[in-house]
């Protein structure tokens, strides 16, 4: 059940000033990474290591636009519980400062990316993705208060989460990739497979221990067939035994999220 409203603290009103900054901070440093104002695109940046065609487990560009909406999200979520009815909730309270964290450091990712430091780029997405997994498993153990925290606050996250899951595999394959490291010597393709799968795997967990939550399924689904798609492209890296497991990976994710929140259906999984 939805935790009692209390008395806002001093301590409520410093950590949502923070939030609110920590998005501000995201959102310009997003501009250096689409090269809209300054810098340089990521897709661009660090010799192309992040490209489109980079890897067999890359995305395709337009898999990127994700990041529209999830900045959004972020925005919307930071001048939500900046509100005088929000600041002392007991959900943020507990996962405010995480979800300033996750901001922050994903500007530190874009500024690695800038300085063309891609095995650091890769480490703090790694942190990344764990502060995500636990505002991901603080906000499940509890339900939102309304269907608007219910999309600002858990949409945004989930959505968030799912994205950087992918985008975590993409990131160390173009480390490895950018280096000439091929571990165990399997060759791209196989490697390409066994981290698919490795997904795979990892989306029917997130199912279960989130009972279904949908968001979450949805932006690594997304990112699953831009990977398909980018491998079937001529211009591009082609690979098929890669594109045959994105797809796969990619209806594992959907189908385990969508029983497990139909089994879970009493608890009403966001």
């Amino acid at each position: 059940m939805t935790p009692p409203a209390v008395a806002a603290s001093s301590t409520d009103s410093v950590r949502s000033t923070v939030v609110a900054l920590s998005a501000v901070v995201a959102v310009v440093f997003s501009l250096l990474g689409s090269g809209a104002v300054a810098g340089t695109p990521v897709s661009e940046a660090a010799g192309g290591a992040l490209s489109a065609d980079a890897t067999a487990v890359a995305p395709g560009g337009a898999a990127f636009s994700i990041w529209t909406l999830i900045y959004l999200g972020l925005i919307a979520l930071a001048v939500w519980q900046a509100l005088p009815t929000q600041r002392p909730s007991t959900r943020q309270r507990q996962a405010g400062w995480w979800i300033a964290a996750s901001m922050l450091l994903n500007a530190a990712w874009i500024l690695a990316v800038q300085f063309d430091l891609v095995w650091l780029s890769v480490a703090i997405i790694v942190v990344l993705l764990a502060v995500l997994a636990r505002v991901f498993v603080l906000l499940s153990a509890s339900r939102p208060g309304s269907r608007l925290e219910a999309v600002v606050v858990d949409g945004t996250m989930f959505v968030y989460l799912g994205w950087v899951a992918v985008a975590t595999v993409a990131n160390i394959a173009a480390a490895l990739q950018a280096d000439r490291v091929d571990p165990l010597g399997l060759g791209a393709d196989t490697w390409a497979v066994v981290v698919l799968a490795l997904v795979a795997v990892v989306s029917v967990v997130v199912a279960v221990v989130g009972r279904g939550r949908l968001a979450v399924a949805a932006a690594v689904v997304w990112g699953l067939l831009w990977i398909a798609l980018a491998r079937t492209d001529s211009e591009g890296w082609q690979s098929t035994p890669a594109a045959v497991a994105a797809v796969v990976a990619a209806v594992v994710a959907a189908v385990s999220a969508v029983v497990v929140r139909t089994a879970s259906s009493g608890a009403e999984p966001r």
